[in-house]
C-alpha cells in the first residue's frame, strides 16, 4: 500500500530514465528501509505475515554484506543485498520502488550482482523467492535462472534459483 506522500501519484513512465548503480554507504539505510517496505508491502496479505526482507537490519546488512542502491536524480528507487559465498554470490534481495517497477531497475541491479559475481570468480548465483510471489516465478526464469528446489524456511515456503554463468 502506498505511504501518504505517494497516495494519488501517477505510476511512473515504463521507459526507464537514466538510472546509476552505486554502492550504498550509511546514510541510505533509511532509504533503502522504505524501498523494501514499499515494494513488498502487496505481498503480505498473499502470505498472511510480513516478508523477511520487511524485517531486516539494513543499517546491519550495509556493514556485512554487499549492497547496492539503484537511484534516479537523487532518489533511492531500487536496492540489491547480496552475500559472497565460497563457490556462488547469494542474491537475497532485490526491491524496486513500486512506482517504477517495469521500468528496468531490478533487471540492472540483478546484471550488478552477477557482474559483482563473475568479477569474484563466482559462476553462479543464487536466490529465492517466496511461492506467494508469482511474478518473481515468472521473472526470474526469463532472465536465465533455473528453479533448482523448493523448501520451507523460518515458516516461509522458498523456491530456490540459480544462474550459471558463462565464463569470461
Amino acid at each position: 500500500m502506498p505511504d501518504r506522500q505517494d497516495r494519488g501519484r501517477p505510476r511512473e513512465n515504463r521507459r526507464m530514465e537514466t538510472v546509476t548503480i552505486r554502492a550504498e554507504v550509511d546514510a541510505d539505510a533509511a532509504a533503502i528501509t522504505r524501498i523494501v517496505e514499499l515494494s513488498y508491502a502487496p505481498y503480505i496479505a498473499r502470505m498472511s505475515r510480513r516478508p523477511a526482507p520487511m524485517d531486516q537490519d539494513y543499517a546491519h546488512l550495509i556493514a556485512n554484506a554487499q549492497v547496492w542502491v539503484a537511484q534516479r536524480r537523487e532518489t533511492i528507487v531500487g536496492v540489491a543485498v547480496a552475500h559472497l559465498r565460497l563457490d556462488h554470490v547469494l542474491l537475497e534481495n532485490v526491491a524496486v520502488h513500486p512506482r517504477v517497477q517495469h521500468a528496468g531497475v531490478g533487471r540492472l541491479l540483478m546484471r550488478t550482482v552477477e557482474g559483482y559475481a563473475a568479477g569474484h570468480e563466482r559462476r553462479e548465483v543464487r536466490l529465492y523467492t517466496n511461492e506467494a510471489m508469482t511474478e518473481n516465478l515468472e521473472f526470474y526464469p526469463r532472465l536465465g535462472y533455473r528453479e533448482s528446489h523448493r523448501a520451507v524456511e523460518h515458516g516461509f515456503r522458498r523456491v530456490f534459483f540459480v544462474k550459471t554463468l558463462s565464463a569470461t
